[in-house]
């Protein structure tokens, strides 16, 4: 229940692209194919976007998407803001590209997490440069929504920062929510945007690097400013599984959505029955839940507990930033009898823990 990606078949058209490919000899470099097309049709159909597929270039992967995108609008030491909680290795490959990372936590309250407006308004003010905003937010599972967007595009604009969004949870959204693509807001600020996308997450093909930038459209230059050579760095089967994936994968998509909200629900129906003390809110996209365990008093790191006491391995909120302790990730993609598993062994936990169970022993 640790590492984002699922216990699900390949989708259909993915496999047969992979092995139509094995069969025939093809793996060879990697060139984009028609997967900007591809992309450009699945973000009409899903979103009522419709980028230039011309415009669009491949990357192997949504972080190095990001940096690449970085180190063209922005210069060494410049400020960059990601929400926290938020996506470890984001803040890691930030500073690795030498701009400074400036957390700006999200709100929080009784009905979960939300954009603070008034603290992005502050930190832009100081100083930023550029804006990583992950859309569907990792962890919390929030799809921000078109209001909120529109607000973060006004902010961009009067401060000048450059917006770089990761939306690689963008599939997974459910009904009831809709993922709104940054750069198809009508403003200068989101006009200047790039979005990272990939397949990777919706269709558990994260192993075969490929991803897309994709530019708004005053940032074609910028994204046509990423060097070939990254380019060439994907895989040819990420391209060929993600073409497949985005032109031939809804009917899947569909049925996984269908087994994730059936998922999300039964873990908060087990929670509610078995560990009322944790806090969760539904997420409108994803399939990992964000857990306040607080109220449990395991303390910083409660998957700590749940790993040596219950034997169930989750994500630990802290690795999501200082905003992360007491909580939890809880990846729910598997079957509904291992999600209710996991719950019973977290009980486990923590009765061992309020029995005060000698953890040395371990």
């Amino acid at each position: 229940m640790r590492i984002a990606e699922m216990d699900t078949p390949r989708a259909e058209p993915v496999a047969a692209a992979l092995t139509a490919a094995v069969e025939r000899g093809d793996t060879g470099y990697v060139l984009p194919g028609r997967l900007p097309e591809a992309y450009a049709g699945f973000a009409d159909r899903h979103y009522g976007w419709q980028p230039d597929a011309g415009a669009i270039r491949l990357v192997p992967d949504v972080m190095s998407g990001i940096v690449e995108i970085l180190q063209i609008v922005s210069e060494p030491g410049d400020g960059v803001v990601v929400n926290t909680p938020g996506h470890p290795p984001a803040s890691y490959w930030i500073d690795r590209a030498g701009r400074r990372v400036i957390p700006s936590p999200l709100a929080s309250g009784p009905d979960g997490h939300r954009l603070d407006l008034d603290r992005l308004e502050h930190d832009f003010a100081s100083g930023a440069r550029a804006y990583v905003l992950c859309n569907p937010h990792n962890p919390t599972g929030l799809v921000f929504t078109r209001e909120e967007l529109t607000a973060v595009a006004a902010l961009a604009e009067r401060y000048d920062v450059r917006v770089v969004t990761d939306e690689i949870l963008a599939p997974l959204t459910y009904p009831g929510a809709r993922h709104v693509p940054f750069p198809s807001l009508d403003n200068p600020a989101a006009a200047r945007s790039v979005a990272v996308v990939s397949a990777s997450k919706a269709f558990n093909i994260a192993g075969l690097k490929a991803a897309l930038v994709v530019p708004g459209p005053a940032a074609y230059a910028d994204v046509a400013a990423v060097p070939q050579e990254v380019s060439e760095v994907a895989g040819l089967m990420g391209v060929l599984a993600a073409e497949a994936a985005f032109a031939h994968g809804d009917a899947w998509l569909g049925n996984l959505l269908a087994a994730l909200d059936g998922n999300r629900r039964l873990l908060a129906a087990q929670l509610a029955d078995q560990l009322p003390g944790v806090g969760y809110h539904l997420p409108r996209a994803g399939y990992t839940a964000w857990l306040d365990c607080r109220a449990l008093g395991l303390g910083d790191d409660p998957a700590q507990v749940f790993l040596r006491r219950g034997r169930v391995g989750v994500g630990s909120g802290p690795r999501f930033g200082a905003e992360g302790r007491g909580f939890v990730r809880f990846n729910f993609a598997t079957s509904p009898d291992r999600v209710a598993e996991a719950v019973s062994r977290m009980v486990t936990a923590r009765d061992h823990a309020d029995a005060g169970v000698d953890e040395r022993r371990d």
